[in-house]
């Protein structure tokens, strides 16, 4: 655990807005010089606090309109690997996100589809289809706020 500072926490703030930032474009907005902050987004980097960047795509502008939140409990007959399990589900283009939880599913993936047709198609015909599979819930996203998560 690395000890975070006000400036820190400011600076990750900023970040999470828009991870793209220079390093000046964080001074001027935190009152800071641009070595100053540079050299505390190296530390960040450093401690591994800060990794990498990434792009966020608006899956509606894609023409995805849909995102679904399905829960899979795996089958119980036969032995299930969870390596095969979780290979197969990762090549399907659709499923943005696979975490395998402890609760009433084994598995809560983020799925993105065109509309509802699109989802049952993907849902009957690429995921139903897996012989891992046993007992689904399908949530359907209607909106999401986004948090930056416990900057403190």
């Amino acid at each position: 655990m690395i000890d975070l500072d006000e400036t820190d926490r400011a600076l990750l703030r900023a970040l999470v807005q828009d991870a793209g930032q220079s390093a000046g474009a964080l001074a001027r907005r935190l009152n800071l010089s641009q070595p100053t902050a540079w050299r505390r987004i190296r530390r960040l980097e450093t401690a591994g606090v800060l990794s990498g960047k990434r792009l966020e795509l608006d899956a509606a502008r894609l023409g995805f309109g849909v995102t679904v939140f399905l829960g899979i409990k795996l089958a119980a007959r036969g032995r299930v690997s969870l390596e095969d399990f979780e290979r197969a589900i990762t090549a399907i283009p659709e499923v943005q996100a696979v975490h395998h939880v402890l609760g009433r599913y084994d598995y809560r993936l983020r799925i993105v589809a065109r509309d509802l047709p699109d989802f049952e198609r993907v849902l009957r015909r690429r995921i139903m289809v897996l012989p891992a599979v046993g007992e689904v819930e399908a949530n359907v996203l209607l909106s999401e706020e986004r948090l930056p998560g416990p900057i403190g």
